[in-house]
């Protein structure tokens, strides 16, 4: 049994946790940080993120021109993610993120280093206008690697670094008890075998959410999907987001909610170099396609776009496929001018050039796309299908559905209706994706990813491309209970003075800060928030 010591215990080491670290090493803290990765892994699933943040009121909006306040920020997260009173700390939580935002994460890391794209994102609008009234997306130069990247090297090169003790690979199994007190962990080096103890005065669990387990995520299957979860969910999330610790919370008197108000993504394709089991890629999916069941009928009356609710997108496909006994997957059909313009893999990955910062590359793929990118992804994945006319492609499309039928009639009939209402010219559309086309170009940053108004079966355009979509984990929306200073909240509804909980492990937030669903971008900068507050709310209980 090895055995350790400090002042606090970090239990992750993602964006939460270093967060925490931070604040703990300005107060002079002891601080132990164990992560069950690899040492060049710290920083956890932002580094593979995107990396965007959603603030208010920020330099970028006012160059813009987008008005945007605190009151109105809070009224669109508030309406999106169905969250009221009712909901407790998790109401508030959401209050304090659109009222710090700006101070406590954008100002705050621009201190340590990091930029930001000029432009700002706009999703998540509402499939009502209930969504971002305005752009409030802040891209990281760099993306969420820079993030990850700058914080961790913050916390390792801090002038009180001589009190931080990171061990790796370790994993930690459960929570110790002194006197009815959290006061430490214990678990296994996976590295060595060996087992390893901590004693300390105060815990935080910064571990993340539950969605790389397959189980947790079955189980907990939101009623809104349907009765059953899909035959295959891709794993978008870490692959150590297993909800050990918040079992070990929970057996330690922790309160757990909303485990069942995941945020899951419907256009996942299979990672071709998996590094996990069910590793799966996040799409950004195309705008200008057509977005089709399981059988290639389109979904009706009302079209799936992407950019208004993603929560409805998921919702979508699983309660069609159960109306017609079909898998809980779907298609989209576009043609090589539409994937060039608007296709994207979200995450650091597939978009090196901006990970790496090289401006000049980054505009070009911007305005031009990338097509040996996008000729590579075509080739490396088996769910992306290429033809050079429609009953090609719809032949393909069958191959790699194994006993299911491919409605080919009227897969042809769906594209040539929605062709030829693109024919009859802007002044008489009618068809609802045409109509969200036309809103979503409106906005400058956006009209320069999409194409204008594409027909599908334009032979100019060709060849014609298929993707086949699985659902895709992400994100845990529910998590373990906090009081508005990290503290867990037990399940008597009082808080545990010496454990805490941040970042996603927390439901990013008093077990469910988004409600229902999310605005996007808020993940990363409400782990930062919980992270320092777990961080600060620690260094003042010793």
């Amino acid at each position: 049994m090895t055995r350790y010591q400090a002042e606090v215990v970090i239990i992750g080491g993602g964006v939460a946790g270093l967060a925490a670290t931070i604040e703990l090493l300005h107060a002079g803290n002891r601080v132990l940080l164990i992560d069950r990765d690899d040492e060049d892994l710290l920083g956890g699933l932002a580094r593979e993120s995107f990396g965007v943040l959603f603030v208010v009121g920020t330099p970028e909006q006012k160059r813009a021109r987008i008005l945007d306040t605190e009151e109105l920020a809070f009224r669109d997260w508030c309406r999106f993610g169905e969250l009221t009173e009712a909901d407790g700390n998790a109401y508030l939580w959401a209050q304090r993120y659109v009222e710090r935002c700006r101070p406590d994460i954008y100002e705050w890391v621009k201190t340590l280093g990091i930029k930001f794209v000029p432009s700002l994102l706009w999703a998540e609008r509402g499939l009502n206008g209930e969504g971002n009234a305005v752009p409030r997306h802040h891209l990281v130069w760099g993306t969420g690697f820079e993030l990850a990247r700058v914080l961790a090297q913050t916390a390792r090169h801090h002038q009180a670094s001589n009190r931080l003790t990171c061990k790796f690979r370790h994993r930690v199994d459960g929570l110790s008890l002194k006197g009815g007190l959290v006061r430490g962990c214990h678990g296994i080096d996976e590295a060595t075998g060996t087992a390893f103890e901590v004693e300390a005065e105060a815990v935080i669990v910064a571990t993340g959410g539950v969605n790389g387990n397959d189980e947790i995520i079955r189980e907990n299957w939101h009623r809104d999907w349907g009765s059953t979860s899909p035959e295959v969910v891709l794993n978008g999330s870490h692959k150590y987001a297993t909800g050990i610790l918040h079992k070990a919370v929970r057996e330690a008197g922790g309160a757990l909610s909303n485990l069942d108000r995941n945020w899951n993504y419907a256009a996942g394709i299979p990672h071709p170099r998996p590094r996990k089991p069910r590793h799966g890629l996040s799409t950004v999916p195309c705008k200008s396609a057509l977005w089709l069941d399981a059988s290639g009928r389109r979904f009706g009356p009302a079209p799936l776009v992407p950019g208004y609710d993603t929560r409805d997108l998921v919702s979508t496909i699983c309660q069609v496929a159960e109306q017609k006994s079909l898998p809980k997957h779907s298609w989209q059909v576009m043609n090589r001018k539409i994937m060039l313009k608007e296709f994207a893999i979200s995450g650091s990955e597939y978009n090196a050039n901006l990970r790496d910062k090289k401006l000049l590359s980054t505009i070009r793929t911007a305005l031009f796309g990338d097509v040996s990118a996008m000729d590579r992804i075509i080739a490396e994945n088996e769910a992306i299908v290429v033809a050079h006319s429609l009953a090609a492609l719809i032949e393909k499309m069958q191959s790699i559905s194994p006993g299911l039928t491919i409605d080919g009639a009227g897969m042809i009939a769906d594209i040539t209706a929605y062709d030829d209402a693109i024919e009859r010219g802007p002044r008489f559309y009618n068809d609802h994706q045409l109509i969200k086309l036309g809103h979503l170009r409106s906005y400058g940053q956006e009209r320069g990813r999409l194409c204008k108004f594409q027909k599908i079966a334009d032979p100019v355009a060709g060849p014609l491309i298929a993707i086949k979509l699985n659902i895709i984990s992400r994100k845990s929306l529910g998590g373990i209970q906090t009081d508005l200073t990290c503290n867990v909240v037990g399940t008597d509804g009082t808080s545990m003075p010496t454990l805490y909980a941040a970042g996603e492990a927390a439901g990013f937030g008093g077990g469910g800060i988004h409600g229902l669903r999310s605005l996007e971008s808020t993940f990363l900068g409400a782990c930062i928030l919980t992270g320092r507050t777990a961080g600060r709310a620690a260094a003042a209980s010793l």
